[in-house]
């Protein structure tokens, strides 16, 4: 079973996501954020993981992803925005320059490759993800294609996905 939960910032999409994989035994938790000199993402980052069952297996990466699952019940893919700015940075050859096409090929490709190995190993897969589309439109180059690439990779995700939930004001509902 692929779920897909998405969201806007803060709207609870991880918490439910977590809150869901509490019935398995061997849970996977990949983590998609890195830290490097940022204080406060180091702190959110230390958040998560105290509210993580210790039992749970944590993966920090964001390729990969499919071996990362091997022999897991169920995984949590937390997130794949965190995902997709890696990629933006990683593959934008210029501050201006974004090669959409290539980013969002690299990304679906990881995300592609995830979903094949949970269908193929009956793990239960939980990608979260957050809902970009219904702000202002960026003044900034880089935003919009980020926005655009994020909205694309999620209407893939969507429709790959067996069940699809919206989390609002923490309250998560059921759109798939």
């Amino acid at each position: 079973m692929i779920t897909l939960v998405t969201g806007g910032a803060r709207s609870g999409k991880s918490g439910y996501a977590e809150s869901r994989l509490s019935r398995y035994e061997r849970v996977v938790y990949i983590a998609t954020a890195q830290a490097a000199d940022d204080g406060e993402m180091i702190r959110r980052i230390e958040a998560h993981k105290k509210r993580r069952p210790a039992s749970w297996r944590t993966v920090e990466r964001d390729h990969r992803l499919a071996e990362a699952i091997e022999g897991a019940d169920a995984a949590l893919l937390d997130c794949v925005t965190v995902m997709l700015s890696n990629y933006l940075w990683k593959y934008s050859a210029a501050e201006d320059a974004v090669d959409e096409e290539k980013i969002e090929e690299a990304c679906m490709k990881e995300l592609g490759a995830l979903i094949a190995a949970a269908r193929r190993t009956s793990c239960d897969l939980w990608i979260v993800t957050n809902e970009v589309g219904s702000g202002i439109v960026p003044m900034h180059p880089v935003s919009r294609a980020f926005r655009d690439i994020q909205g694309r990779v999620n209407q893939q995700l969507a429709q790959a996905a067996d069940e699809v939930y919206a989390c609002i004001s923490g309250i998560p509902v059921k759109i798939k």
